[in-house]
């Protein structure tokens, strides 16, 4: 019977970020002709109650927005429009590099220092284990944030719902505190993710020691290639943010950075459940190979016994299969006996219970 299309291990491949062509001037963009178009939404606020939420279609709205708010957030989704990015870039002074960083994805989770502002990048953490870890820019100014995602996944949405209350403690906080908030509901997600992996451990587990079968062992690498990749995307933030830490930061004040130090701790507890999930992963190939050998044992073990209990009555058969001459004496004389054949077979049934019992008094059987 073919194994359904949900029992076969799933296929890694290794995912290529796009860079830029080798050689190629610092701050060359490349967009991806995929790419969706951007979609510009601006969320502004002071702490007087003034509130503004909804989408812009040209860069040049944000002069005003940003001379009647104190904080403007500026959430880009969509990559597709290199003029338009550069037109953003240009009002918010991004630096080329920077803007080459948030245009080719791929880039190793950090947090770097302009003169002007902060850039950060983040990798926001996907539903399930195996899909990919969306990158999303991270950009902190005097009074505005700017946020570039690839997707509109939409990872920002408590904090949209936190800023739309009127009494929100947000609002009354400078873009700093906007920053923490936004990349903490980056990081919180990879929680859930990782009580999926926890899950699968379990299962995995329980498979291995149950009914261990060749597509457990695909499932387990799987599962351990997994976390190799979450390995590798959660590490680089707890540097990230430790960066954000640092006391010389001048756009960075105290009270935001006590709740970026909550953030960093959240990191460490991910990636020492990472760690632990991948010390298991590795030991359930253990599991997996000592289930098999266990079962195989068993198998070896019953037919030995098998084997063992036919040898004597082998043996006896052999002798009265060599059909002696029945006129001497000497050459089996039995077989003249009337009772003779269930004499024999007597004895060797007598021998089989005899073995059945002794094996089962040692607890071999």
């Amino acid at each position: 019977m073919p194994k359904r299309k949900s029992d076969r291990p799933r296929r890694h491949r290794i995912r290529n970020p796009r860079r830029i062509v080798p050689g190629a001037a610092p701050g060359t963009l490349r967009i991806d002709e995929n790419a969706p178009p951007p979609r510009l939404r601006v969320t502004a606020y002071d702490d007087r109650g003034a509130f503004f939420d909804q989408e812009i279609s040209r860069v040049e709205e944000l002069v005003a927005l940003r001379e009647k708010y104190a904080t403007v957030w500026i959430d880009v989704i969509g990559l597709g429009d290199a003029a338009l990015l550069q037109a953003l870039a240009a009002e918010l002074g991004l630096h080329k590099l920077t803007l080459e960083d948030v245009v080719n994805l791929g880039q190793r989770p950090k947090a770097e220092v302009y003169p002007d502002y902060i850039y950060v990048v983040a990798r926001a953490a996907p539903d399930r284990p195996g899909e990919h870890f969306e990158q999303i820019s991270l950009v902190l100014g005097e009074g505005w944030v700017l946020t570039v995602q690839e997707h509109p996944q939409n990872p920002f949405d408590p904090v949209r719902r936190r800023l739309a209350e009127k009494e929100s403690p947000i609002r009354s906080r400078g873009a700093d505190y906007l920053l923490y908030a936004l990349l903490d509901s980056i990081l919180d997600p990879y929680f859930p993710l990782l009580d999926v992996v926890r899950d699968r451990l379990q299962g995995l587990e329980d498979e291995s020691l149950e009914r261990p079968e060749q597509a457990t062992l695909g499932h387990i690498r799987s599962l351990r290639t997994d976390l190799l990749e979450l390995r590798r995307v959660v590490a680089p933030h707890r540097e990230a943010v430790h960066t954000l830490l640092r006391g010389e930061l001048p756009r960075i004040g105290d009270q935001a950075r006590l709740y970026l130090a909550d953030t960093y701790d959240h990191v460490v507890q991910i990636l020492e459940l990472v760690e632990a999930y991948r010390e298991l992963g590795s030991d359930l190939m253990n599991v997996y190979l000592t289930s098999v050998s266990n079962k195989m044992n068993e198998v070896m073990k019953v037919l030995t016994i098998i084997a063992t209990i036919f040898i004597p009555l082998s043996f006896v058969a052999g002798i009265y299969g060599m059909n002696f001459d029945t006129g001497s004496p000497w050459n089996m004389p039995e077989l003249s006996w009337r009772f003779g054949y269930p004499a024999v077979l007597g004895g060797m049934a007598a021998a089989l219970i005899g073995l059945v019992l002794y094996f089962r008094r040692k607890g071999w059987l």
